[in-house]
């Protein structure tokens, strides 16, 4: 698979261990940063990884700061990201198989690596449903497609 990957100084070391095994289990990963542990601003990460995903450059991202809460945020202001902020390996499965996210976010400063990698591993082979679920996706699609905006 073709992921997308990037991080904020929080999320550097973890970002590592990540890239490691996803490039040990035979994915083809696209750095987009950050590259050391200087303090960075996340939403320039975030949105960087996020446009990878939207554009159709890469099937899926995987975003790591502190919390991951940041992260996800931003990623989901873009068009066809589906971001999913996830805790635990059964919070990665359903974000799968319910809601077809295509951006993981995950906390550095939350999770063990031990837990990271094997929410991410569950994130990268769990498949959609599709069925009843295809249909909500629909329903997300259509109000990124409404362009909804508050006016004053």
């Amino acid at each position: 698979m073709n992921i997308s990957i990037g991080c904020d100084h929080a999320g550097f070391e973890l970002k590592e261990s990540v890239k490691k095994f996803l490039i040990d289990t035979g994915h083809m990963i696209h750095d987009e940063g950050t590259f050391d542990k200087e303090s960075t601003d996340y939403p320039d990460f975030a949105a960087s990884v996020a446009r990878t995903v939207s554009e159709g450059q890469s099937e899926r991202g995987i975003l790591i700061c502190g919390t991951g809460i940041g992260m996800s945020i931003v990623a989901n202001k873009l068009a066809r990201v589906r971001a999913a902020l996830c805790h635990s390996v059964e919070t990665a499965s359903l974000s799968r198989q319910h809601n077809d996210s295509n951006v993981l976010a995950i906390g550095a400063r939350i999770l063990e690596t031990d837990l990271a990698l094997a929410i991410v591993q569950a994130w990268v082979e769990t498949k959609f449903d599709g069925g009843r679920h295809q249909e909500r996706i629909e329903k997300i699609q259509s109000l990124e497609n409404e362009g909804v905006t508050k006016s004053e």
